[in-house]
C-alpha cells in the first residue's frame, strides 16, 4: 500500500499542478478506496435509503474534481476531504427527502458505539449533522476527528496523517468528542420522546 499511497500522492500534487492526465490516472486509484467510504456511510443507513453508495461516490468525485483551489497535500488529504463531501452530501439528501415528504417521518441513522449510544437508538441524520456542527463551533478539531473517523471510517493514525497531530492526541480527542456528541444526542433523543 505504501506504494500505491506514494503514487496517489505524486498523481494529486501533479494534479494541483495542472496536469488533467494525472487525474485521469488518479480516478482507478482511489475508486476502490472512495466505495469503501461510501459503503461505510451506508452501513449505518436505513435499508430503504434512495442514495446508494455508488452514486455516492459519483457524486462525490464529481466535487472532488471541480476543487480547483485546493492543494492537494497526499493522499490522507485527499481522502479527509472526500469524507467531508460524503457527510455533507448525505446530510443534504437526508433534508430534501424529508422536505419532500412535508412532515413525513424523519430520515434515521443508526450510530454504533462509536459514538456511544446504543444500537437501539435511532437518530435523525440531520440531528447528528447539528450537533457535530455545534461541536465544531467550539472545538473545531474534536468535530474533525469526528467527522474523519465515524463518518470518513479513518484510522486513528489516518486520522492524524491529516490533521497532523500525534495519534494520542487523536485517540484523546476522539473520546472527548464521542462523550460530548453522546450527551448532545441523548438530549435530542429524549427531546424527541417528550414532544
Amino acid at each position: 500500500m505504501a506504494a500505491s499511497s506514494k503514487g496517489v500522492t505524486r498523481l494529486l500534487i501533479d494534479w494541483s499542478s495542472g496536469d488533467q492526465q494525472a487525474l485521469i490516472k488518479l480516478m482507478p486509484l482511489v475508486y476502490g478506496e472512495l466505495r469503501r467510504l461510501a459503503n461505510h456511510y451506508f452501513r449505518s443507513e436505513r435499508p430503504d435509503h434512495t442514495l446508494q453508495p455508488t452514486a455516492l461516490v459519483h457524486e462525490a468525485y464529481l466535487r472532488l474534481v471541480d476543487q480547483t483551489s485546493i492543494r492537494w497535500q497526499n493522499r490522507a488529504h485527499f481522502f479527509g476531504i472526500a469524507a467531508n463531501l460524503m457527510r455533507q452530501i448525505l446530510v443534504n439528501h437526508a433534508l430534501s427527502h424529508r422536505a419532500a415528504k412535508r412532515g413525513g417521518t424523519a430520515v434515521k441513522l443508526t450510530l454504533d458505539d462509536a459514538v456511544g449510544v446504543s444500537k437501539e437508538q435511532d437518530l435523525d441524520l440531520a440531528a447528528l449533522d447539528q450537533a457535530l456542527t455545534r461541536l465544531a463551533t467550539f472545538d473545531s478539531r474534536q468535530g474533525r476527528i469526528v467527522e474523519l473517523r465515524f463518518f470518513g471510517g479513518l484510522s486513528i493514525e489516518e486520522t492524524a496523517e491529516i490533521l497532523r497531530i500525534s495519534p494520542a492526541t487523536v485517540k484523546r480527542e476522539w473520546t472527548m468528542a464521542k462523550a460530548w456528541l453522546h450527551c448532545e444526542l441523548t438530549k435530542t433523543v429524549m427531546s424527541d420522546e417528550t414532544s
